[in-house]
């Protein structure tokens, strides 16, 4: 397991703000925290570039032993994170979530 997941705990609101504005720096990337989760919505020009996003969060998310809820259409993904075993948002999801942006970068 990646020591980043290890002995985690949910942040303070203070830390996720912090955090938020670290993962969407200057250009307001787009992730947003909606009902105890951190999310953000992506959008594609098809289905199947849709599903091969959906594929490579997948395979992080098996990396990372760290699995978001994931929403999907046509041509759109919403990413949800947020960490069940201690009933919050933690480090693990801001880390997921900077490794899942890179995947368009």
């Amino acid at each position: 397991m990646n020591p980043i997941h290890q002995n985690r705990r949910a942040l303070s609101a203070t830390e996720i703000v912090t955090q938020l504005s670290q993962l969407n720096g200057e250009q307001a990337l787009g992730w947003r925290l909606i009902n105890g989760s951190l999310e953000k919505t992506y959008g594609f020009k098809n289905y199947y570039e849709t599903i091969a996003f959906v594929n490579a969060v997948a395979f992080i998310a098996n990396a990372e032993d760290h699995h978001p809820d994931l929403t999907l259409s046509y041509g759109k993904c919403t990413v949800r994170f947020n960490t069940h075993d201690v009933k919050g948002i933690s480090v693990s999801d801001f880390f997921c979530a900077s490794k899942v942006d890179a995947l368009l970068a």
